[in-house]
């Protein structure tokens, strides 16, 4: 294991030059202090865990110092937001620190968010606060442990400075970890400029560094362009079936290699409702549950239309037509193994979309639902969760096809039908309420909560002893929640 001046940097991104990025220099946060880290970032790291307790962490991660090889840069780009196109966007609160490798060979992304201000701010402080930084650093390490691709978050250091949003709150950074911190906005920007030589060269950064393999076809862009595609239907099929509510789907907001990222007014679903609205300030329901797939397919078309130098429009099309497809075999797959099926069957479908409308009538929990589904037989169980649905008579319907279905799945020992069902249905999510506690918590002064908290999220799919709390339907304030973009 290593310490922190055992980092090995190779800043790739920053040697693209200032057609890219612009060096900038943290701005420190006041008497920083650590309020939670993560061990399994730390890992890919290859950190020693302890090093999180010594003052140089919160030193380093709070702005005051920095690595002699890190070259910190604020990224430019631009992005198509809420529907519409500006023109230019970039870090304006975030720096990418520098690239660090491990001893797997792995590259990862150092990006410290909240850091100040930097010419992409747009009239902003640069800083983060407290909450939202507990709350992407919670949502990224959740989505990780549930099999979700996300970006990772190392730590959050919380601190003194005061920070205005709609009242005064205290300031913090958090250091997120990727692979790449490249958008779908990147290419946007370069090609609404018109910078040819400089989209070319993000292009072949892109190409060789994160999808090599695509060299060996024919059309290497047309093949990366595909991969992408292929894993955006993967990622939302995911984020579908899981019940995660990303609430910003902003070009800007979407990942070249696929991931969660640029966490804001997320949420996931507590009782399934497909028309949910997890940001208060999506007045028109853009970003809703429902419009996330729609949206991904929509995102998509708008980095083709920025890649039609390199591709032609023809055969962009023909690997946008890929998405749908995909998202419905995987989603699909998913729902299976949720409702614990190993075979597939034409009529599936219509089984998963029974189930999910009689679901939203009746404002049944969406991840208990499931969870509880695996305890026992499908005959006891949904005997149990009948009581749950208001249209007694669907539900009975329903569920005389579920244990149809079941029994024609094949035989099987109940205990291993339960072991499998519950490896895929968590018992623990991070329910709103439950952020909002441990970070109300926090903002007191005690982090406890927010590094339980963690720890529970951790280990999603396996019961832990004295933890019951936080596998409860939430209580009535806490599905009300409003979350917004400010952070």
């Amino acid at each position: 294991m290593k310490a922190l001046d055992e980092l090995t940097f190779d800043n790739r991104f920053a040697r693209l030059g200032d057609a890219f990025s612009t060096h900038v220099l943290p701005e420190p946060l006041d008497a920083p202090r650590l309020v939670v880290a993560s061990e399994a970032a730390m890992a890919l790291l290859d950190l020693d865990p302890a090093v999180a307790q010594t003052p140089v962490f919160a030193e380093l991660f709070g702005g005051h110092k920095l690595w002699a090889e890190a070259e910190p840069r604020a990224m430019v780009y631009s992005g198509h937001q809420f529907g519409g196109y500006t023109p230019q966007l970039g870090d304006g609160r975030g720096l990418l620190l520098g690239e660090v490798y491990n001893e797997a060979g792995e590259h990862w992304d150092l990006h410290l968010k909240g850091a100040g201000m930097t010419p992409y701010s747009r009239m902003g402080d640069g800083r983060a606060v407290l909450r939202s930084s507990i709350r992407e650093f919670l949502a990224s390490e959740a989505l990780h442990a549930l099999g979700i691709p996300s970006s990772r978050a190392l730590c959050v250091i919380g601190s003194d400075t005061p920070v205005w949003r709609e009242k005064q709150e205290r300031g913090a950074m958090l250091l997120r970890m990727a692979h790449s911190h490249i958008r779908f906005g990147h290419f946007e920007y370069f090609y609404y400029t018109k910078k040819p030589e400089q989209q070319a060269l993000l292009a072949e950064h892109v190409l060789n560094l994160h999808y090599p393999e695509c060299r060996e076809q024919p059309e290497p862009y047309l093949a990366m362009f595909r991969e992408i595609v292929e894993r955006n239907a993967e990622l939302i099929a995911k984020w579908q079936a899981y019940g995660f509510c990303h609430g910003v789907m902003n070009t800007d907001n979407m990942s070249i290699l696929g991931i969660t990222f640029d966490f804001g007014p997320f949420a996931f679903l507590d009782d399934f409702d497909a028309h949910f609205i997890c940001n208060h300030s999506d007045h028109e329901g853009r970003y809703s549950f429902s419009n996330q797939v729609p949206i991904g397919q929509w995102n998509l078309s708008a980095l083709a239309q920025a890649l039609t130098p390199f591709i032609s429009v023809d055969a962009l099309k023909e690997a946008l037509g890929l998405y749908l497809p995909l998202y419905q075999a995987n989603y699909l797959d998913l729902m299976r193994r949720r409702l614990g099926l190993t075979t597939a069957e034409d009529d599936d479908q219509h089984l998963v979309e029974r189930l999910l409308k009689l679901m939203q009538n009746s404002g049944v929990d969406y991840t208990l639902f499931f969870r509880r589904l695996g305890d026992e037989s499908a005959a006891l169980a949904v005997t149990r969760l009948r009581d749950d649905f208001v249209d007694l008579a669907g539900f009975d319907a329903w569920a005389e096809q579920y244990k149809a279905r079941v029994a024609r799945d094949g035989d099987y020992d109940e205990e291993q039908r339960r072991a499998r069902m519950h490896a895929v249905n968590p018992l623990y999510i991070l329910r709103n309420y439950l952020a909002q506690n441990a970070i109300a918590a926090a903002e007191s002064g005690d982090y406890s909560e927010v590094r339980r908290l963690h720890e529970v999220l951790s280990r999603p799919f396996e019961e832990q002893a004295g933890m019951e709390q936080y596998a409860q339907r939430p209580p009535d304030w806490g599905k009300h929640l409003e979350i917004s973009c400010s952070s």
